[in-house]
């Protein structure tokens, strides 16, 4: 992430955040600071100036059909604006010219209004309206025009077009006309009078437009020198001005932060707008937003790393190790493979749109996944809607194999078996606790790992000799039951893993400080330790047991169901209603279970194990679908 920090004065917020919002990237927070009026009189002055050019590089007049009228003109006009006033004289202009254009609009109104009345003396007739008579104004349309009105009243025709009639009656003080039109407002003054001050305008207008000419060929230059010096004298003075000097007006000081892909283009637009900036590469103490960056898989997980906590800057982004084992642990709690093909048509039809369902709007490529590894987890642990496939028949006997059902224990001579004579476990039970000290290992691995890299090694000395004990410990263990190693290499082995991984924790666990105490402390890290780590595995025993409950579900369903179903033709109705009230129910049932403590096991266990503080902000930036927060 780059690191921007905004200045400029408050009443140019809400245009800035506008403009962020058209580019889309920025990450931004505001903040507001005091400062004295010296500095808001450079930032306005340099945002001033700004302007100016922005008036000038709008002012082509090569295209306006009197464009050779203001060539001359502006070849004739002698400019005597001193260095000071360059800039507000631009900014004048233009805004002149912006009055006298709405002007120009009013007065042709005016003058369409005047034109039907044609030309009149108004002092003749205000001296008519003091000797006690009115002037009545009327436009109908000409079907609308009834000509015994002439009959009734002094009434004059002054415009016939062939569709509206305008027309004027003369009456006394008080006389009331029964004429069945609507009057009109009297009109201010003559269609001359319009005319004329139209053309009074647009030669102002022509003249404005030259003196613009005139300082672009020659004073644009000068401009841009004055606003760059400005902005070199304001940056100099906030560098070194006192921040609790209080003042009327305020500056708005807002920090961004947005991906360095997007560095170029943004110095590029910022370059263009009316503050002051500066950037630098994002660092920790920043506490930057945090942007996720994975594969097309592993970035459909990472809502439920949002729904824990964003990394903060230096850690490890704990989506890629979240995606695989979450899949994992879901496919394991649901344990049936006909569920798993039912999440895949749920999850495609959620994708395509056919189903539209406000909580899983957005999940449908999830809900996928996460079937497709159900339908492939169930299909090993043999259930498909609560069949057990190692009966079934026409399963070959290839596939039966790879079905991880029965048990596993000890065989007579010492070795590991499966389905022994006597005892043993269930597989899917030793498979979850086997799963859980991987996992479990493997966020340890992680923590050594990032903490090492965020506080340095000297910090972390106790975390290595942890992992070296646990870790270490796993391996020999497995080796020497596995008779890999001699019973006096594993000796040996226990006896060096004991006082590299005992140095460590009891130690050196905090260089520097009384052995005694580091002595204290470990002991107390290794009673944390040695319970917290046996209740972690242990909690991985409900992947076993939520899965056997949803299977041994589905099977009682379909024994009612079986129980129902006789020769007569009608028991299928209840049978099918049977096995579609329970497999639904079920399937409801167990996709929450497999929803909720997948992520226990994530959120306790393994972020707990691997350090994982999840402190972080997201990276939001604005855009156009956002509204603005004042």
């Amino acid at each position: 992430m780059t690191k921007y920090i905004f200045l400029m004065l408050r009443e140019g917020k809400e245009e800035f955040l506008k403009q962020l919002q058209e580019l889309g990237v920025v990450d931004i927070t505001r903040s507001a600071k005091p400062v004295d009026e010296r500095s808001a009189s450079m930032l306005r002055r340099a945002a001033a100036a700004k302007e100016a050019l922005k008036i000038l590089d709008k002012s082509d007049c090569s295209k306006d059909p009197d464009f050779e009228k203001i060539k001359a003109a502006a070849a004739a006009e002698e400019l005597k604006v001193s260095q000071n006033d360059l800039i507000s004289y631009v900014i004048a202009q233009d805004s002149r010219l912006k009055e006298i254009g709405g002007e120009i609009s009013a007065t042709n109104r005016e003058m369409t209004e005047r034109m039907p009345w044609g030309e009149f003396d108004k002092a003749s007739l205000d001296r008519l309206a003091a000797t006690g008579y009115q002037l009545h104004w009327y436009c109908v349309d000409k079907k609308a025009f009834d000509p015994t009105w002439e009959t009734l009243y002094p009434l004059q025709v002054i415009e016939d077009n062939g569709k509206k009639i305008w027309f004027v009656t003369v009456l006394a003080e008080g006389e009331e006309c029964t004429v069945k039109a609507k009057e009109c407002k009297a009109p201010e003054g003559s269609f001359r009078k319009s005319t004329e001050q139209i053309a009074s305008l647009k030669e102002e207008q022509l003249r404005c437009k030259a003196r613009l000419m005139k300082i672009k060929e020659s004073r644009c230059e000068e401009i841009n020198g004055l606003r760059k010096a400005v902005l070199v004298d304001l940056d100099r003075y906030l560098a070194d001005a006192s921040s609790d000097t209080a003042a009327e007006n305020m500056i708005s000081i807002m920090t961004g932060f947005a991906p360095k892909e997007n560095e170029a283009e943004l110095c590029a637009a910022f370059d263009k707008m009316d503050l002051v900036y500066m950037k630098e590469d994002a660092a920790e103490e920043d506490n930057p937003p945090i942007r996720l960056k994975n594969n097309w898989f592993t970035r459909q997980f990472e809502v439920l790393t949002g729904m824990y906590g964003m990394p903060v800057y230096s850690e490890f982004d704990p989506t890629p190790i979240l995606a695989p084992f979450y899949l994992l642990f879901f496919a394991m709690c649901m344990g049936d493979a006909g569920y798993g093909l039912f999440l895949i048509l749920f999850g495609l039809a959620v994708k395509k749109g056919w189903l539209k369902i406000g909580m899983f709007e957005g999940l449908g490529n999830i809900i996928t996944l996460l079937g497709a590894g159900t339908l492939v987890v169930g299909t090993v642990m043999g259930t498909f809607f609560g069949v057990d496939l190692t009966t079934v028949s026409w399963i070959p006997e290839g596939i039966r194999n790879l079905m991880l059902t029965g048990t596993i224990g000890l065989g007579p001579d010492g070795g590991i078996v499966r389905n022994p004579a006597e005892g043993g476990y269930a597989i899917q039970m030793v498979l979850a606790i086997a799963i859980g000290i991987f996992h479990i290992c493997l966020a340890m691995v992680v923590k050594a790992i990032c903490y090492t890299r965020r506080f340095g090694f000297k910090e972390n000395i106790s975390t290595w000799g942890w992992l070296v004990l646990i870790l270490g410990g796993l391996i020999i263990t497995v080796l020497a039951f596995t008779s890999v190693i001699s019973a006096e290499i594993t000796k040996w082995a226990v006896i060096v893993l004991g006082v590299i991984s005992g140095l460590g924790i009891f130690i050196f666990n905090k260089p520097g400080r009384n052995p005694l105490i580091n002595i204290g402390s470990g002991l107390w890290d290794t009673y944390n330790m040695a319970t917290g780590i046996l209740g972690d595995v242990l909690s991985y025993v409900r992947l076993y047991a939520l899965g056997l409950a949803g299977g041994m579900l589905g099977g009682v369903f379909n024994d009612l169901g079986f129980q129902i179903l006789g020769d007569n033709v009608l028991t299928w109705i209840p049978f099918i209603l049977i096995l579609l009230a329970g497999h639904v129910l079920n399937i409801a049932m167990s996709a929450l279970g497999a929803f909720v403590h997948p992520l226990r096991l994530t959120f306790v266990e393994y972020f707990k194990n691997s350090g994982y503080e999840g402190k972080g902000k997201r990276y939001n930036p604005m855009n156009l679908g956002k509204e603005i927060e004042q």
